[in-house]
C-alpha cells in the first residue's frame, strides 16, 4: 500500500501550483467576496475635520465651569455645513457630523441643556475638553492603507473603500471553475420521483452542493453534468471544458476501479498527482494540469481537482483543499481558516490514524455536541453541525477536552 500524504503536504503542493488568474477593476456595487489586488490608500483624512459625536451645543469649556449656566446661541450647524468662528460668551447649536467650528472645544449633548424662554441654553453639566467631539483624522489618516493587498471584501470593507471616495476596487478575475459528476448511478433531482428511483441509483447531491461553495467564493460556474462511465466520452468532456475554464472540479471517479475514468482520462491529457491523504473523511484526492492543446504547453493549462465521491468527503475535502486554492487564483494569500480553542461536552474514544475532522456544534453554555453518526456518507452531519473538530491522528477526546474547532463560517 502507498504511504499516506498529510493533509498539510498536499494543500502546500497545490497552493504552489496557484497563481493569479488576472485583475480587473470591479465597481464597489459588485465587490463583495472578490480579492483586493493592491492596496486600497485613502487619500483624505477621516473625519475630515473636528466634527460632533452628538446633537447638542458646540462649547468654549472655559465658559461653563459650573452647572447652571446659561449661554445665548450665536449659530446653528447641521451636518454638511461650516460654522464660523464660535465667540467668547456663547454656544453654537450643532448636529451630529457636523464640523465643529473653530473657538469651540466641547460638545455637551443636548440632553444635558434646557433651553429657557429667552432662547438661552442653560447647561446642566459641566463639559471636558474635547469631549463628544471626533477628531480629525482618528478614523483614517491622510495616505494610510485602509485595506491590504490580499483582502476579501467585505460589506464593511466595501463601505470603508467608499468613505475614503472610492468608487471601484482592482480584484483577482473571478475563476471559471468546470463541474462535473461521474457515475451511471447519479440521477438528477427532479428527472425522477424518489418512489420511481431504479434500484442502485442515487440522487447527486454533490453537484449542488459544490456549485453552491463555488458560487460563494466567487467562481463562474460551468456545469459539466454527470459523466457516463466511458473513457472515451470522459476525455472528450475533460478536453472541451479545459479550453476557457481555469479549474475542472470532478467529484468521484479519482479512485483505481476498473470504471473510475477520470484518472486515466486526465492523465490522457495532462498529468495527475492521486494522494492517499492521511485524512477523515476525504481520502482519495487528486490533483492536476490538462493541457489545452495535446501536451503542447504554450496553449496553457487548466487545473484539474478530483474530489472523492461519498458527499461529506466531497463536502469536507473542498473546504480544506479547493477553498483555499481558489482564493489564492484570486490573489488572496492568507488563506487558512481561523481556528478557535473549545471545550469538548462528549466522549470521543476512538484512535483514528488519520486526522479527523468531526462535525460538531456549539451548545447553549459554550461547549461542543458531536453529532452521532459520522459516516461519510452522512450529509445530515454537515446542516446539523456548524463546524469541525480538528482532531489529530490517534487521539480520543473525553468530556472537558479542549478542542480546536473551524468554524463553518470560516470555511464558506
Amino acid at each position: 500500500m502507498a504511504a499516506m500524504t498529510t493533509l498539510d503536504d498536499a494543500l502546500s503542493h497545490v497552493l504552489a501550483q496557484a497563481q493569479l488568474l488576472g485583475v480587473e477593476n470591479v465597481d464597489l456595487f459588485n465587490a463583495d467576496g472578490r480579492v483586493l489586488v493592491q492596496d486600497c490608500i485613502s487619500a483624505l483624512q477621516v473625519p475630515p475635520q473636528d466634527n460632533s459625536a452628538m446633537d447638542g451645543y458646540a462649547v468654549r469649556a472655559a465658559d461653563i465651569t459650573a452647572t447652571g449656566v446659561a449661554l445665548p446661541v450665536s449659530q446653528r450647524i447641521p451636518a454638511g455645513h461650516v460654522g464660523t468662528q464660535l465667540q467668547p460668551g456663547t454656544v453654537a447649536r450643532i448636529f451630529t457630523g457636523a464640523p465643529v467650528p473653530p473657538g469651540a472645544d466641547a460638545v455637551l449633548m443636548q440632553e444635558d441643556t434646557t433651553v429657557l424662554e429667552d432662547g438661552r441654553v442653560q447647561f446642566n453639566a459641566v463639559p471636558k475638553l474635547g469631549q463628544n467631539i471626533r477628531r480629525a483624522g482618528e478614523d483614517i489618516a491622510l495616505h494610510s492603507t485602509v485595506l491590504a493587498q490580499g483582502t476579501r471584501l467585505t460589506p464593511a470593507a466595501i463601505g470603508l473603500a467608499a468613505s475614503i471616495g472610492m468608487a471601484a476596487l482592482p480584484v483577482g478575475r473571478k475563476p471559471r471553475v468546470a463541474l462535473f459528476s461521474t457515475g451511471d448511478e447519479l440521477v438528477i433531482p427532479g428527472t425522477v420521483a424518489p418512489q420511481d428511483m431504479p434500484p442502485g441509483h442515487i440522487f447527486n447531491s454533490n453537484r449542488y452542493f459544490l456549485r453552491a461553495l463555488l458560487q460563494r467564493l466567487g467562481c463562474e460556474v460551468v456545469d459539466g453534468g454527470i459523466l457516463p462511465d466511458n473513457r472515451a466520452q470522459t476525455v472528450a468532456a475533460i478536453h472541451r471544458v479545459a479550453q476557457d475554464c481555469d479549474l475542472v472540479l470532478s467529484s468521484a471517479g479519482v479512485s483505481v476501479g476498473e470504471e473510475d475514468h477520470v484518472k486515466p482520462a486526465v492523465e490522457q491529457q495532462g498529468e495527475l498527482n492521486l494522494w492517499m491523504i492521511s485524512m477523515k473523511p476525504g481520502k482519495p484526492f487528486a490533483y492536476g494540469k490538462v493541457w489545452r492543446n495535446g501536451k503542447d504547453m504554450s496553449a496553457g493549462v487548466a487545473h484539474f481537482m478530483g474530489l472523492p465521491g461519498n458527499p461529506v468527503s466531497s463536502f469536507i475535502t473542498f473546504l480544506l483543499l479547493v477553498r483555499p486554492f481558489v482564493l489564492r487564483l484570486q490573489g488572496m494569500q492568507d488563506v487558512a481558516p481561523k481556528a478557535i480553542e473549545v471545550t469538548a461536552q462528549f466522549e470521543w474514544l476512538k484512535k483514528e490514524k488519520r486526522r479527523e475532522f468531526l462535525r460538531a456544534r456549539h451548545t447553549g453554555n459554550g461547549g461542543l455536541a458531536l453529532f452521532g453518526n459520522q459516516g461519510s456518507g452522512v450529509l445530515t452531519s454537515t446542516v446539523w453541525g456548524d463546524g469541525l473538530i480538528d482532531n489529530p491522528p490517534l487521539t480520543p477526546i473525553q468530556p472537558g477536552d479542549t478542542v480546536r474547532f473551524i468554524p463553518f463560517t470560516e470555511l464558506m
